[in-house]
């Protein structure tokens, strides 16, 4: 569904040239969860702004369905680490905000933001300020923001970095849940090696300076994953080891 093909990245800073990606190529298949692991600076998020046409390759091409991807696709929703939710706007009509940009009628976009918002468990509080809301309620609230588009492909950037752990293993059930249900293709970045595993098809992981993909694991678990206990599956903690020494985790020493 979507062909990443020898892409890289460079930017300039006025202290210097940073070669953020180089010469990332990767296939993501229709209705797969695929995981982008690695440490930070590797270029995952840039790959991920790549893929939503907020930032334009340095080389190589993003192909999407057969064509190559120019701009921001109407088919791709992106779920950023900071929601930035509209304090004068209450949940359902920071929920509208893209549709309103696409000319959605009013009528329209109320009717949609609110399927929305039920898919995530959220309509009863259509009408409330977002700041009312917990950390874990917001975030929910920025994937219907993004459900409401109705896209072919979901990109989200670690959308649960800054929830507790408790939270964090809710809406990792909660997306999982959503995924299975929707069949929506999904490219999640993330630090979590765990939360890769419990709910990924693949998992690509980057090392950097430059950022590229080294890797790409099928998981091999069966779905449904909330159904067991992932964390304790011989296969999920020995996967769990691969990566964390294919990342050189354990290589620094700190002194």
């Amino acid at each position: 569904m979507l062909e990443i093909e020898h892409v890289s990245h460079v930017y300039e800073t006025p202290q210097r040239r940073v070669e953020a990606l180089r010469d990332v190529s990767l296939g993501i298949r229709e209705g797969e969860f695929m995981s982008f692991v690695g440490p930070s600076g590797c270029g995952k998020t840039t790959l991920l702004r790549i893929l939503d046409g907020l930032a334009e390759p340095s080389d190589g091409r993003i192909v999407f369905n057969g064509r190559e991807l120019t701009g921001v696709s109407r088919d791709i929703g992106f779920v950023f680490q900071d929601i930035n939710l509209l304090p004068w706007r209450n949940v359902r009509e920071n929920v509208e905000i893209g549709l309103e940009a696409r000319g959605t009628p009013a009528a329209d976009r109320r009717r949609i933001a609110l399927e929305a918002l039920r898919m995530v468990g959220l309509e009863d509080v259509a009408n409330v300020p977002p700041y009312t809301l917990s950390g874990g309620m917001q975030q929910r609230v920025g994937v219907a923001r993004a459900l409401a588009l109705h896209p072919k492909v979901l990109l989200m950037d670690e959308p649960f970095g800054h929830l507790d752990n408790f939270t964090r293993e809710t809406l990792q059930i909660e997306i999982s849940k959503l995924w299975s249900k929707l069949g929506t293709t999904v490219v999640f970045v993330t630090h979590d090696v765990d939360e890769a595993i419990f709910l990924s098809d693949r998992i690509a992981l980057f090392q950097g300076k430059p950022g590229r993909v080294t890797d790409v694991l099928d998981v091999g678990l069966p779905h449904p994953r909330w159904e067991f206990n992932v964390r304790g599956d011989t296969r999920a903690i020995e996967m769990r080891e691969s990566i964390i020494q294919h990342l050189g985790v354990r290589d620094e020493v700190l002194v």
